[in-house]
């Protein structure tokens, strides 16, 4: 949830409040009133219903700590917390506070007849017990199959007390704006509860994972609807209810699913090895913006700009540099940056793929023997060599608002440049200057302009005048902070 009150979270469990409204009596209309939605939102809400489950679960909680655990925002024991501690603040109670057990309700679909059920990973989180509550009302205990906390996904698996109704996915691809979903879930620890609306708008990234693509609906989605399926009107699963905007905690409209085409192949690795294996590429990207597709003759701008090259990734022996701008991954067009990790991450672990890259204003083809992204990366260790040659005399060069030096021995240790940094160090920043803008600060490194290495302040102050000369608005630095991380930077010529 903001600070601001608006709240982005996974709905949950949350007290109800009903409220009675005064009868308005209005003139009888001569033309028959218009019935909301299509006439089959009935039939589609009556063939999968009995696919839809809540999922019950329930943890132990150590209360003897005094403070709040730190849960994940949308948790479904978050609620729990939040009122016992209130209830509890400053009371100086006699004894050791007790393990409490705690419950907590959301929603799942099944997808398999023979006890497959998907829902949400905030769901299921660090529960010590999980139970399926068919739509007949029958409890039944699950075992967690395999989660991904990046999608926010998990499969559950349980023994069917007699023959289950599943549901099956739909391609999210051929969504409209405008089309009606229906959502079906246990919002508030009602039960079954089935809402109708519209998708708002696709692809939508709401800040919350590395593969953000949601569908945004208005169809009601509250607190417990979490892992509960959004339909189309054919009766399958689009998407998988995540998350809602709310200053209230309830529905405003503004509800997210996960499309089915990130949930198919999240789930099948689930249901094959109990884990997720995502493709790993190796590189560092950053947005293509309007001054760095002018400078690299790219129109309009698009792809995603490769800012660094991992040692040991598999992006560097396929000959993928600093940059190179790729517009395409394995058959797949790559229209803006977020595109890329998305579809990296789809991509099997070991394949062979072809990656077409913009490089000096060409298209080049690079074959790339894909890599399994680990949890955590972690950067090369290199020992810095040492020279004990006598210190160069720095040659300042004023240009963009940059004051600029030879990059020696002296100032390397200065500013605790590591080794393998290359290039030309900003010594200070006019803080009216297009640099200042763009955040660069002394200690950096200018080590390419316009993706040809520099490593003289001269050098650099000649190639930034030629520029200017041939009318360039803007000019691409490649810059690199003293510990060796790249990231591209435009700044205007003019």
């Amino acid at each position: 949830m903001g600070a601001f009150r608006s709240r982005l979270t996974q709905p949950r469990r949350a007290s109800l409040a009903i409220f009675a409204a005064a009868a308005i009596v209005w003139p009888l209309l001569a033309q028959p009133v218009l019935a909301r939605g299509p006439e089959n939102i009935s039939d589609v809400a009556e063939a999968v219903i009995d696919a839809v489950v809540n999922v019950s679960t329930k943890q132990t909680v150590d209360m003897s700590g005094g403070q709040m655990p730190q849960l994940p925002p949308g948790s479904p024991f978050e609620e729990f917390f939040e009122e016992f501690f209130k209830n509890h603040r400053g009371q100086g109670g006699e004894g050791t506070p007790q393990p409490r057990r705690v419950n907590s309700l959301g929603s799942g679909f099944i997808i398999d007849a023979s006890g497959l059920v998907v829902t949400n990973n905030h769901v299921i989180a660090d529960a010590d017990e999980v139970n399926v509550i068919l739509n007949d009302g029958t409890t039944v205990k699950a075992t967690v199959v395999g989660k991904d906390v990046k999608t926010d996904l998990a499969l559950l698996k349980f023994k069917p007390p007699h023959p289950l109704k599943a549901v099956k996915f739909g391609d999210s691809d051929k969504l409209r704006l405008g089309e009606w979903v229906i959502a079906i879930g246990n919002p508030f620890s009602l039960g079954g509860t089935v809402t109708a609306g519209i998708v708002s708008a696709r692809n939508r990234d709401i800040q919350s994972g590395p593969y953000d693509n949601y569908i945004q609906t208005d169809a009601a989605i509250n607190r417990g609807n979490s892992g509960g399926p959004l339909f189309n009107l054919n009766g399958e699963v689009i998407g998988v209810n995540t998350a809602i905007i709310s200053p209230s905690g309830g529905s405003i409209g503004i509800g997210f699913a996960v499309p089915s085409k990130t949930v198919i192949p999240v789930i099948a690795q689930l249901r094959a090895t109990g884990e997720v294996q995502r493709g790993w590429l190796g590189v560092r990207i950053q947005q293509v913006n309007e001054e760095i597709a002018e400078s690299l003759n790219i129109s309009p701008p698009h792809g995603a700009l490769i800012a660094g090259v991992d040692d040991k990734g598999p992006a560097k022996p396929a000959g993928i540099l600093p940059g190179d701008v790729v517009v395409k991954f394995d058959g797949q067009e790559v229209k803006e940056m977020r595109d890329l990790p998305r579809i990296v991450a789809d991509t099997p672990v070991g394949k062979d793929v072809q990656v077409v890259v913009i490089r000096k204003g060409k298209e080049e083809t690079k074959t790339v023997k894909l890599g399994k992204l680990a949890e955590t990366e972690q950067q090369a260790s290199l020992t810095p060599k040492k020279d004990g040659g006598a210190a160069e005399k720095p040659v300042v060069k004023k240009a963009l608002g940059l004051d600029l030096a030879n990059l020696t021995d002296e100032l390397r240790k200065k500013h605790k440049i590591k080794e393998r940094v290359k290039g030309v160090l900003i010594t200070a920043v006019d803080p009216n200057s297009p640099a200042a803008e763009k955040h660069l600060q002394p200690g950096m490194v200018i080590a390419e302009v316009q993706q040809q290495p520099v490593s003289t302040a001269a050098d650099l102050q000649q190639r930034i005048e030629k520029l200017r000369k041939d009318g360039k608005k803007a000019v691409v630095l490649l810059v690199v902070s003293a510990d060796g991380d790249p990231s591209f930077v435009a700044l205007s010529l003019q």
